[in-house]
């Protein structure tokens, strides 16, 4: 299947400057070199500075030896004693890209346009250098300059378009690929995007005969088919469709999405000859060809078309009977559906060999989990465990679900076998700091989190969690406040970080301020008991006294466990004839 990239990455524009073949060459003007292709005398440099040529070829040789830094250095010193050449500040540019230094690459571009307003190597590079920066409108104009001066550059145009369509001003796309055909007539990707700009607008006779267009200059163009497909959908013409599926398959009788799509079709219209045969091929071949899971998983379970997935994943186990990959798919389809008894017995097929054995022990785990099994799935996990060598995901999740059963100790256990194979995973160390809080191991609680937010600075939870860990303390409380506003920066509406901030106030005896926040939180978090039980408190120390009880009471019709300290207040405003 012919595939049609609209967009070039920096490092693809950059591979191509240095070979020398993205663009025109253009003469070189006096002081400066010939463009990559000239032999490795570079004669104009050498013409020009002697010095400039020591140090370029130095720049080569640090280039090749991977020491960026060096050939930078020698590139500077060539340019200085060569300010003129385009060239020498060309490769100087392309090196700092290399180093991802974008801001020092756009400088010296922007040196050789202003020497050489019509570089259009320079202005490509500008182009490039605006769009990882995102400054778009500057890489438009740069290559609307680009077109301007040199119309053959053909590739300008798919980024210039690209651009336009991710800002769906269709107006302009649709100026730059008619651009397109006029100057390549002959080349099908132009007609191609103008099809797709007809589609979009609901122009669909427009749009068929565009795609047939690109059709007719490039017979491989799958991509145009598939298009097709979609507007014959659209105005209910059936046949087309299968007719169109019928000729990728013909050109390309392995595309994994056109046999899946035509397969379901077919089966739809009762046609389940014709469907069984394509599903089980590619259930066939789907044993040595793992791109048919992935496709499958992308086109149907992460689009939710989970029925259609389970009619196609049916069909291919008649080729594939004991494929581990196909049973796992079915087996997250019929839990996604919420069958989960049909999905255990798929997930239960999958075999310690398969690459999604793990995977399909944890979902059978969650399963068992939401059934209230929980003593189901930890033997389960705690069965692969000692089966075969664990990766941390399963560690993690076998530790929530000791820390769930209340097993604290087998929990920090796991999880910190996890955090051997994976000593920066940010939901383990979270995990391990929850459970070593309710192990009353306060100080490590509280390391594990610090370490979260050396990984993940912006993790707001750890940030709330380290921060409200102070307060509870009644210490560090100016770093407690600024740890938890600094959470609040990226979730702002989370009651439980808005509650802490109002406690940190709590603990500081700014009451009043404490109230406000504590108030937004219940707002926030309506029925949580010991948010309900820091307002109780901070009503009390505020002298509202009946207030208190009421949400001290809230509060311990809220509490499963641990009651005898909301108790004890309760009885002490009781006591006081409140």
């Amino acid at each position: 299947m012919k595939t049609i990239f609209s967009t070039l990455t920096l490092f693809g524009i950059i591979v191509l400057f240095f070979t020398g073949c993205y663009v025109k060459k253009t003469t070189p003007s006096t002081s400066e070199s010939a463009p990559p292709g000239e032999p490795p005398e570079h004669p104009a440099i050498y013409r020009k500075s002697e010095s400039s040529y020591y140090y370029f070829t130095e720049a080569q040789v640090q280039k090749n030896r991977g020491d960026l830094e060096k050939a930078a250095h020698f590139l500077e010193k060539a340019i200085e004693t060569d300010p003129g050449s385009s060239f020498l500040k060309r490769e100087l540019a392309l090196i700092y890209l290399r180093q991802k230094k974008n801001a020092k690459a756009l400088k010296t571009v922007k040196r050789i346009i202003d020497g050489d307003p019509n570089n259009v190597e320079a202005l490509i590079m500008y182009g490039k250098i605006k769009q990882e920066l995102k400054e778009i409108a500057d890489a438009k104009k740069a290559y609307e300059q680009v077109i301007f001066l040199d119309p053959k550059q053909k590739d300008i145009y798919l980024i210039l378009g690209d651009l336009y369509m991710d800002e769906d001003n269709f107006d302009k796309a649709s100026g730059v690929y008619d651009q397109l055909i006029q100057q390549f007539p002959e080349y099908y990707v132009g007609y191609f995007f103008m099809g797709k700009i007809h589609a979009k607008r609901g122009k669909n006779t427009e749009a068929e005969k565009e795609f047939e267009k690109a059709i007719e200059l490039e017979p491989r163009l799958d991509e145009a088919r598939f298009e097709l497909i979609e507007l014959y959908k659209s105005t209910g013409r059936e046949e087309r469709v299968i007719q169109t599926y019928k000729k990728i398959l013909k050109g390309s009788p392995h595309d994994i999405r056109a046999a899946m799509t035509l397969g379901h079709l077919y089966h739809k219209k009762g046609m389940r000859g014709a469907s069984e045969k394509l599903f089980t091929d590619l259930g066939r071949r789907s044993v040595s060809d793992s791109e048919i899971i992935r496709k499958l998983a992308q086109l149907y379970l992460d689009q939710k078309k989970y029925d259609a997935a389970i009619i196609i994943l049916n069909g291919m186990l008649k080729g594939a009977g004991d494929s581990s990959d196909i049973h796992y798919l079915q087996g997250v389809a019929f839990d996604r559906k919420g069958d989960k008894e049909t999905a255990l017995i798929h997930l239960k097929k999958v075999r310690s060999t398969s690459k999604f054995y793990q995977n399909a022990a944890v979902r059978m785990a969650f399963i068992y989990d939401d059934q209230r099994k929980i003593s189901e799935a930890i033997r389960l996990l705690e069965d692969v465990n000692r089966r075969v060598t664990p990766e941390p995901e399963l560690l993690f999740y076998l530790g929530t679900f000791y820390e769930e059963a209340e097993k604290l100790q087998k929990a920090v256990d796991v999880l910190e076998q996890g955090l051997v194979k994976d000593p920066d995973s940010v939901r383990i160390l979270f995990r391990l700091g929850v459970v070593y809080d309710k192990l009353k191991r306060k100080e490590d609680s509280m390391e594990a989190m610090r370490k979260v937010i050396r990984v993940d600075p912006k993790n707001a939870n750890a940030l709330n969690y380290l921060g409200y860990s102070y307060a509870d303390l009644g210490e560090n409380l100016d770093e407690a406040e600024k740890l938890i506003k600094e959470a609040l920066k990226y979730k702002p509406d989370d009651g439980y970080i808005t509650d802490s901030l109002g406690w940190v106030y709590f603990k500081k005896g700014l009451f009043q301020k404490a109230l406000k926040f504590l108030e937004k939180a219940i707002h926030l978090v309506p029925d949580d008991p010991i948010i309900l039980e820091h307002l109780g408190d901070a009503y009390l120390k505020t002298g509202s006294k009946l207030k208190a009880l009421e949400y001290y009471q809230q509060s311990l019709k809220m509490k499963k466990k641990d009651k005898k300290d909301i108790e004890r207040k309760i009885q002490d405003l009781k006591n006081f004839g409140i």
